[in-house]
């Protein structure tokens, strides 16, 4: 199973679970029903960015502990300032 398909399956999983509590299939409490269900979307779209944020935040963080591509990415850095001092573009 390629990645592709794994995700799709997940992906329809989740939704036809919410599908069917959003549908009242599976019996709730009236008020998870009315409160809970209809946010959830919502609760896990903010929960997706949540993660995304602190993954990109540690990746930030722990950046210099990887001495070969710090090194990599500024030697980088210096070939395309050079590269444009040589086209006459002010870097600093």
């Amino acid at each position: 199973m390629t990645r592709a398909q794994q995700t799709i399956s997940i992906a329809l999983l989740v939704s036809s679970l919410y599908l069917s509590l959003y549908l009242e299939l599976v019996p709730l409490p009236a008020l998870v029903q009315t409160a809970i269900v209809p946010v959830l979307p919502f609760w896990a779209l903010v929960s997706f960015g949540a993660w995304v944020l602190f993954r990109l935040g540690w990746g930030m963080l722990t950046f210099r502990d990887t001495p070969e591509a710090y090194k990599e990415l500024m030697e980088e850095i210096k070939i395309a300032q050079a590269d444009l001092r040589a086209k006459g573009v002010s870097v600093d």
